[in-house]
């Protein structure tokens, strides 16, 4: 997806695009990278769109969903998958088994400075499912980071404006 297909699709479909594009970001899918699409978010709310506000708060609540999906797929199906990953990548077990255990010892705040770190930010919510954290203690720390992670990016598009439009183009 290229970016001017995203701004045609903003000034189209306006706030529902902004919604499912940073949620399918947060499902960490090839093809929506975050430095491209939080910033267009701000780009749109600072043309008069939306308002900046409304445009963070969507991107939080999509990116809590997209979190939340990840999530539940950790709780629910994450061991089987893990199991079955670890059987075709052995060399990756120690690896797995050291993030695991670094969010065991950190707990929240691991959660927290997890959504701050690109690529991390998404995936930390499988082991966290995993894990069996508790939800709303992960929802809870999920969300500020998501926050910080979103007004940064957002808030660059809109303070930059068209400058960072035409960068990324």
């Amino acid at each position: 997806m290229d970016i001017q297909m995203l701004t045609d699709c903003f000034h189209q479909y306006g706030v529902i695009v902004i919604f499912i594009i940073v949620f399918l970001e947060y499902l960490n899918l090839p093809g929506f990278p975050a430095g491209v699409v939080m910033p267009l978010a701000g780009i749109w709310a600072s043309q008069g769109g939306i308002g900046f506000g409304m445009a963070l708060l969507l991107s939080v609540l999509a990116g809590l969903c997209g979190s939340w999906v990840l999530y539940f797929a950790g709780r629910f199906g994450g061991d089987f998958i893990l199991k079955k990953y670890v059987r075709k990548f052995p060399k990756h077990k120690a690896v797995i088994e050291q993030t695991m255990e670094r969010i065991r010892k950190k707990g929240y705040p691991g959660i927290f400075f997890g959504k701050l770190i690109p690529m991390v930010r998404t995936i930390i919510s499988i082991p966290a499912g995993v894990l069996k954290m508790n939800f709303i203690g992960y929802t809870l720390y999920s969300v500020m980071g998501i926050i910080v992670w979103n007004f940064v990016f957002v808030g660059a598009g809109y303070l930059f404006g068209e400058s960072v439009l035409r960068v990324l183009a």
